[in-house]
């Protein structure tokens, strides 16, 4: 009965700061969630994708070909709350409250301790690393969940051999839910197979039957690959150096980066992944240090998988120019608060027992005091990120939509983004029609294309050279010009602007008419 009060505990400190306005920080929903939020929306009202395509599994989106789980889970709440940014957001933090529940069924499955299974759902619930990311619509969520989940079923089949059938289902959910689980799941099951593979093959047909299913259940994925110009992206975001020497020196240095105080201590510079903190507080190092003592000590499997699991969770992020980085190395989150709870367990194992109490009294409000810090700074420091979480994009097509229809030619700097996601997103357009009406630049040599308009929006990158009053076509136009993009014509005076949270103009806005 305590225990199950502890973790209810938790898991409402989990929601309660993830839900806390969850639509308003951050400010607003970056570009992929919004086109996470258009794509569901477009499922629920057609079954089809922005482009058009019926039920896909991959979701062309920018080009890039976003994974299915989250977007579905999208359109699901949308069926029953109703399309907004809670829609979008809601799912994610649903995936890490069902993932910090299955990271004490899992601790208590390796280490047979209801108190380090605790302490590691604890740690988990109030980790920086993956704070921003659980109130955000991020992919990932779904993926670390489902990842978790098929971990801890895997590990059942020293009960049942049937369980790897829906361990390898879920692993497949893992997989079509975020990226980086396309290189790390193949490894984790490695791992296990040969850990288990006396137990699994005396009953070999559910192992079988297993890796059958996940072989058939690739199969969208090669094909997109070889077929569909898939690899585009991991040729964009990939490490190339010169040489193949050069190449492995910079994978070398970008997986150590990972480990480094920098980024550990001052967070990945990414201010949508982390703003002014570390991934990990300062008091974790002391805990993971022991606890990777103890695993060593220990010598045992269980204890030593999730210094495993740690090793292997930075390699996806290893192979990308963009390095370190939280969002794709976000799995070392839940296995170092599986090796801090072991930490802080040979502590207490270790004290004597009237000082027990003591001691985790005090590191609890340590830690809950440290989480609070963490957590006030960030719901007063968000508005400081507003313009890299598109606030502006937002403010048009809330602000000025019921103006829109009154001009003829509506002009909108695209150098923050996408522009035309917003549109589609907040206007909530009819997809149908938006097929009908897209035009699109040439395709470039990695296979994008952007949308320059649809109905009369036009996207483009507008700067006193290539745009001016007096070059636009005839009628009446509304331009939205980014600050850095766009001089002011002479004698034209500004209709008004949109600024971004600290009061920062972000678009000068004009109206042409000729």
């Amino acid at each position: 009965m305590k225990t199950k009060l502890l973790l209810a505990l938790i898991l409402i400190l989990f929601f309660a700061t993830r839900l806390y306005k969850i639509t308003e920080i951050p400010p607003s929903l970056y570009w992929d969630e919004a086109s996470i939020g258009y794509n569901a929306y477009s499922i629920t009202q057609t079954g089809r994708d922005e482009w058009g395509d019926f039920l896909p599994i991959h979701f062309r989106a920018f080009g890039e070909f976003k994974l299915p789980v989250y977007i579905y889970s999208v359109a699901l709440t949308q069926k029953i709350i109703g399309m907004n940014n809670l829609s979008v957001r809601l799912p994610s933090v649903i995936y890490w409250g069902l993932a910090i529940y299955l990271m004490y069924l899992l601790s208590l499955k390796l280490l047979n301790k209801k108190s380090t299974a605790l302490l590691s759902a604890f740690f988990l619930s109030i980790s920086p690393w993956i704070f921003i990311f659980s109130r955000t619509g991020f992919e990932a969520s779904a993926g670390v969940m489902f990842f978790l989940l098929a971990i801890y079923l895997f590990l059942q089949t020293d009960r049942n051999k049937w369980f790897v059938i829906p361990s390898i289902l879920s692993f497949l959910f893992s997989i079509y839910s975020y990226n980086s689980f396309r290189i790390v799941i193949p490894i984790t099951l490695v791992v296990l197979i040969y850990y288990y593979f006396n137990t699994l093959t005396k009953k070999i047909i559910p192992l079988i039957l297993g890796l059958v299913i996940l072989m058939v259940g690739i199969l969208p994925i090669v094909r997109l690959m070889v077929f569909d110009n898939g690899a585009v992206r991991l040729q964009t975001v990939s490490v190339q150096g010169e040489t193949r020497f050069e190449t492995g020196k910079l994978l070398l240095v970008n997986y150590l980066s990972h480990f480094s105080p920098d980024f550990l201590f001052q967070g990945d510079k990414n201010p949508r992944s982390q703003f002014l903190h570390g991934q990990i507080y300062f008091l974790d190092l002391l805990f993971l240090t022991l606890g990777i003592f103890v695993a060593l000590k220990k010598r045992k499997f269980f204890y030593v998988f999730p210094l495993i699991m740690t090793i292997v969770s930075p390699i996806p992020a290893t192979i990308t120019k963009e390095s370190p980085h939280a969002l794709r190395s976000i799995l070392i989150a839940p296995f170092a608060s599986i090796i801090i709870a072991l930490g802080v367990s040979w502590i207490l194992e270790n004290l004597k027992k009237n000082l027990t109490i003591i001691f985790l009294t005090v590191l609890s409000i340590i830690y809950l005091t440290f989480f609070y810090l963490y957590w006030d700074g960030f719901r007063e420091l968000y508005k400081f990120t507003s313009t890299d979480w598109q606030y502006g994009y937002k403010q048009i097509f809330t602000e000025y939509k019921e103006e829109f229809k009154n001009y003829d030619h509506v002009f909108i700097s695209d150098k923050f983004g996408q522009p035309y996601i917003f549109a589609l997103y907040y206007l909530k357009y009819n997809p149908a029609k938006f097929w009908s009406e897209v035009k699109l630049n040439p395709v470039n040599k990695w296979g994008f294309s952007k949308v320059v308009g649809f109905d009369n929006f036009i996207f483009g990158d507008f700067t006193v050279e290539n745009i001016n009053a007096w070059d636009l076509p005839s009628g009446r136009s509304l331009v939205f010009a980014a600050t850095w993009a766009f001089l002011k014509p002479e004698n034209i005076q500004e209709k008004s602007a949109v600024k971004d949270l600290t009061g920062m103009q972000a678009f000068y806005v004009y109206e042409v008419q000729k």
